[in-house]
């Protein structure tokens, strides 16, 4: 066996390079602050009840300054101070929020969705009574993006809080136990064709430092992130490249079941570039295997998802990659290769790398209390390696995880590419997600992006898709 250790990736802003968003925005500024087309007024939009969305006011109005954190002297790399939402921070733009901008109801109307007994019913309700609502702000004021406040006894009655986790953010957690119907992504995927992201926000998660969330800079710090990327296609970071290789990009195909687990359709992230710009496709209806239950694309599935997301490619940066990187989270069947293999010959892509990222079982030990460090590799096989993409952070210090780390495995189906540079590039697609600013995520982009549009998309019934990764995260 084989151990190496792969170097943090750095990510590149307005004026310099840091491997941490937090310490790069208020250093450097955001990446796209010399864009002379992107958006430096904000207009936020609302719906809630007259007490959140007083909240919601004062957080916004509290972001525009600096927020100690309670924490940077313990782990000062970990647990920064906010530096603030304004012109003249590193964002250097400023959220525009007004009584123009809500919609306000009455406690007597969640009261009325509160009342109605069937769990399924309540939350389709709930999901109508935000729609509406939402519609309003998107049809008849100027909003780039809209916030749900859900009060606190209607969070209680229609979702339920998931165990904190890496994507732990101040949005609000909407999992549905025992039913099919799950209020965010139902919401999300009903007010898509409206053209405006949604941001859901549980009312308690306004509270000033409360037990059980997180503390008030880190909720500013992914809060703010959040909304300004989800406010327009501007990036606050991308990666750092090697400018003398060529052009690559790197796509996530999942799998989802529609909404009555009738038929399994297939999701595809497509990242144009190391800047981020990304797309969003649904693919066709596939088939499971009965002998193993994975599914599989044919081979002209395989080609025309790869295919179409390889010509908006083409579209958006008038020219083909030299290379593209398919991610799956299942081994490629010889049809998918097939279809992958065609599509790429025909777009004249010099090469297709097919790798496959899955959990793995296997465990490291370290001496001592902690667990391995971020971006230990080691080699089972060949073409077999396993990759931390969480676990102790020598920047940070420590480990910030609350569980012991389960590293993920990459199973390098085909490549001309070492081993190395695709644990590098897997490593530097973990710390693309706009929606969290903690940057040792577990998955790539690639792979947790196509998750995340897959559970929104089984709502969609004919609508087209947006395609961006804002009107999902």
């Amino acid at each position: 066996m084989k151990l190496e250790h792969i170097k943090e990736p750095r990510l590149v802003f307005a004026n310099g390079e840091h491997i941490c968003p937090r310490r790069g925005i208020d250093a450097y500024g955001v990446f796209d602050k010399t864009s002379p087309v992107r958006r430096t007024s904000i207009h936020v939009g609302a719906v809630g009840s007259a007490h959140c969305l007083e909240a919601l006011a004062a957080w916004l109005d509290r972001c525009k300054n600096v927020i100690e954190s309670p924490e940077e002297k313990r782990h000062p790399n970990l647990f920064p101070s906010f530096c603030g939402f304004n012109a003249d921070s590193g964002f250097a733009a400023a959220f525009v929020h007004s009584q123009e901008l809500v919609r306000q109801f009455k406690t007597s109307e969640v009261e009325e969705l509160l009342a109605i007994p069937a769990h399924q019913e309540r939350v389709a309700a709930a999901v109508d009574f935000y729609y509406e609502q939402i519609k309003f702000l998107a049809q008849n004021r100027l909003v780039d993006v809209i916030v749900c406040v859900v009060p606190d006894k209607l969070h209680e009655k229609i979702a339920y809080e998931k165990p904190s986790g890496e994507d732990e953010t101040i949005e609000a957690s909407t999992d549905v136990a025992g039913s099919e119907i799950n209020f965010r992504r139902a919401l999300k995927a009903k007010a898509m064709h409206l053209g405006k992201p949604l941001q859901l926000i549980r009312a308690a998660s306004l509270a000033s430092n409360k037990k059980g969330f997180q503390d008030d800079a880190t909720k500013a710090w992914n809060f703010c992130t959040a909304l300004y990327y989800k406010a327009g296609a501007t990036n606050p970071w991308k990666l750092a490249s090697d400018k003398s290789r060529p052009a690559s990009c790197a796509v996530g195909i999942a799998f989802y079941r529609s909404l009555d687990r009738q038929i399994l359709d297939t999701s595809l992230a497509q990242i144009f570039d190391e800047l981020g710009n990304g797309l969003i496709l649904r693919g066709t209806p596939v088939d499971v295997d009965k002998d193993n239950l994975v599914p599989h694309l044919n081979a002209d599935q395989a080609h025309q998802i790869l295919a179409a997301a390889l010509n908006e490619y083409r579209v958006a940066m008038r020219t083909v990659p030299a290379r593209i990187v398919v991610h799956k989270s299942s081994n490629f069947s010889p049809a998918e290769i097939e279809g992958f293999d065609r599509a790429g010959k025909e777009m004249r892509v010099d090469a297709v790398d097919l790798v496959t990222v899955m959990d793995s079982r296997l465990r490291l030990f370290r001496e001592g209390a902690y667990p391995p460090y971020r971006g230990t590799m080691i080699q089972v096989e060949p073409k077999r390696h396993i990759l931390y993409t969480r676990g102790s952070v020598h920047y940070y210090r420590t480990y910030p995880g609350l569980y012991v780390p389960q590293p993920i495995e990459l199973r390098i189906v085909r490549s001309d590419e070492s081993p190395a540079f695709i644990a590098r590039e897997v490593l530097g697609l973990t710390k693309m997600n706009w929606n969290n600013t903690q940057f040792d995520g577990k998955y790539p982009v690639t792979l947790g992006c196509a998750r995340k549009v897959g559970e929104v998309m089984k709502y969609l019934e004919n609508d087209r898709p947006q395609i961006r990764y804002g009107f999902y995260m």
